[in-house]
């Protein structure tokens, strides 16, 4: 079932049991979806990322300044959001397939860091956050 099906059962869902949190959530994903559309170029995990990175950012500002329930509004959307992209990788997962590629490339200090980010970015795409992997390739280099 592709997504724009998979979405649309799931807001007549949302609408016959009265869920706003989910509604809303689901409206932004569908809204975004529709303009990604009409550029052409992103897949749809890079835009459910993004709207999740953008919610829990969201959030963080809103706890910044005491307010406690849009935040909470917002980690709620970014959980629903979260349920459409694909299993996130562990920590132990992504480190195991950024030593395979280091050994691949033969990288062995930060010189190399392009490389394995190339490799691993593609290896990762949709399971596993680019910062999160930058960060880790950094650690395994500089070793």
């Amino acid at each position: 079932m592709s997504l724009e099906t998979q979405l649309m059962a799931d807001m007549k869902q949302a609408m016959l049991a009265k869920d706003q949190k989910k509604l809303e959530a689901l409206r932004a994903i569908k809204a975004q979806i529709l303009l990604e559309k009409s550029k052409d170029g992103k897949s749809e995990i890079a835009m459910l990322q993004k709207l999740v990175k953008q919610r829990k950012e969201s959030a963080s500002i809103y706890e910044q300044n005491g307010r406690k329930e849009l935040a909470e509004n917002e980690m709620q959307q970014a959980a629903v959001i979260e349920a459409y992209l694909p299993k996130q990788l562990s920590d132990e997962e992504l480190k195991d397939i950024l030593n395979a590629i280091i050994a691949e490339t033969g990288a062995n200090s930060m010189k190399d860091m392009g490389k394995v980010m190339g490799m691993a970015t593609k290896k990762a795409a949709g399971r596993a956050d680019n910062s999160k992997i930058s960060a880790m390739v950094k650690e395994l280099l500089s070793k």
